[in-house]
């Protein structure tokens, strides 16, 4: 195998469109409906459209957050640099940890699903096998993992024909569910309000919850060393993602509430969506919609694992973990040693979830883990744009309300449902949530005692940046590198 550690990632790969592209399959509109609705509806019952909506105002100030600060800081590790380049490298270490946790646990979160709804197409009785799930979404895995060490280009082709096939059939049966009759209840506006909730707690899990069904929409951040335009694509990608996923989330849990009775919800709490599907559209409707479950679940496998192999990436290239992740195969351009010790892990842990009972239990204590994680990192960014931008937000109206002030607003709700959620939660995904983080506090001492560069940051201060130049799509620079191991606000 040819490798060399000095060789960055491969600059210029992706376009505007592929970003995109990328943003909407890694919030995994169909998986995130059909995996987590049942959660979300535990949690706040007909609330569900509302968790989603003040969710999505202040996860469109953590977008804004990722967009100005992609501007200023053009990384593989997104967060991780930008935290610990503004507020301090301890936090930053932190906020990279959390998505590498995340990122890890959904594999096996993400995974199972991808097992029941591949069997699922041949018999409905198969899907709740859990062994059977585990050994063809590792399967699935194992063929993502090889795209993905195949390189940006790769996919990024792969993701197009996933994603473009999910979003088809969302698309349709979301026009089929404005004219289904055979309702369970009739719509009530009183669904995007506040009265359905318990109390401010039960608000808070609720929005717990909701964080985990956007996020993933970074992964665009996390390609920015492979992106023409990086500075200004990589954020705008974002937003418009955000943006998309908003739309079919309120529009399908919208549809469950009105079509699904609560026990239907019940008894299909890793597959909302096959049983809206059925009753849509009975016979062929059930079986499409778990087409659409499985290709959103594989490809949002794809864009996790691009996000926590190229955080791994970064943090090798830091010395802030082993510095053999930081290597780069001299062929593909990818980080070839942090892809397989994902690898790995991840099917480690596919064989311990075997032990912990079914695919809708395993999902409930995962998705709310995840969300503790998600709430830190992406909370932490929220502070940073506002710290890196603070000579700047009174120069326009557009920088004190777009980089300043929903920014911040999006940083403290995410602490906010974090602190609310904690007596919400039951021990085991308080367990892993929490562990999950501690456990980093071992490698991030170890490689701050060892004199990392990292601990020692070049500030991160917008007003000293240099805009990069604008290179058209389908144009690309020779020999161009995005990244070089130099700070990028020269």
């Amino acid at each position: 195998m040819s490798i060399s550690r000095g060789r960055g990632l491969q600059a210029n790969a992706l376009g505007t469109f592929d970003t995109v592209v990328m943003a909407v399959a890694g919030s995994a509109p169909a998986y995130s409906i059909a995996a987590t609705t049942a959660v979300l509806v535990g949690s706040v019952g007909l609330a569900s459209p509302a968790a989603l909506l003040y969710c999505a105002i202040p996860m469109l100030g953590i977008a804004l957050a990722f967009s100005y600060l992609s501007r200023i800081d053009v990384n593989a590790g997104a967060s991780y640099s930008w935290v610990g380049r503004t507020l301090h490298p301890f936090l930053g270490f932190i906020s990279g940890w959390a998505l590498v946790i995340s990122a890890t646990i959904f594999m096996v979160a993400g995974s199972l699903p991808a097992g029941s709804m591949t069997l699922a197409l041949f018999d409905p009785d198969l899907a709740d096998n859990t062994a059977l799930s585990t050994v063809v979404g590792a399967a699935w895995f194992v063929v993502m993992l090889l795209v993905v060490l195949g390189g940006a280009r790769l996919t990024v082709r792969a993701q197009l024909v996933m994603s473009g096939i999910e979003l088809a059939i969302l698309a349709l049966f979301a026009v089929l569910a404005l004219f289904h009759t055979g309702n369970a209840r009739a719509f009530d506006w009183s669904w995007l309000g506040f009265s359905h909730f318990d109390g401010m707690a039960g608000f808070a899990s609720g929005a717990l919850v909701a964080a985990f069904y956007y996020w993933g929409w970074d992964v665009t951040s996390n390609l920015s060393e492979e992106t023409r335009n990086s500075r200004r694509t990589t954020g705008l990608a974002g937003l418009i993602g955000v943006g998309i996923v908003f739309l079919l989330f309120e529009v399908f849990t919208i549809a469950v509430n009105v079509i699904l009775s609560s026990k239907q919800i019940e008894d299909n709490d890793a597959n909302v969506l096959g049983a809206l599907g059925e009753e849509i559209w009975p016979g062929l409707g059930g079986k499409l919609l778990i087409v659409a479950v499985m290709l959103s679940t594989i490809a949002t496998l794809e864009t996790t694992l691009i996000q926590v192999t190229r955080s791994l990436f970064a943090m090798g290239r830091d010395r802030t973990m082993p510095s053999a992740l930081g290597r780069v195969h001299r062929t593909w351009n990818t980080p070839w040693v942090a892809i397989a010790v994902v690898g790995g892990v991840s099917l480690a842990m596919f064989i311990a979830s075997n032990a912990l009972g079914s695919v809708g239990e395993i999902l409930s204590d995962a998705i709310s883990a995840i969300g503790l994680q998600i709430a830190v990192y992406y909370g932490l960014a929220g502070l940073a744009v506002v710290v890196a931008y603070r000579k700047m937000l009174l120069k326009s109206p557009a920088n004190f309300l777009l980089g300043g002030l929903w920014p911040l607003f999006g940083a403290l709700f995410m602490f906010w449902i974090f602190v609310e959620s904690l007596s919400e939660l039951d021990t085991a995904a308080i367990a892993i949530g929490i562990g999950g983080l501690a456990v980093g506090l071992i490698p991030m001492f170890w490689y701050w005692r060892k004199g990392s560069d990292y601990y020692r940051p070049a500030r991160l201060d917008a007003t000293r940046t240099v805009e990069a130049e604008y290179v058209p799509d389908g144009h690309e620079i020779a020999n161009a590198r995005t990244y070089e191991g130099l700070p990028t606000d020269f």
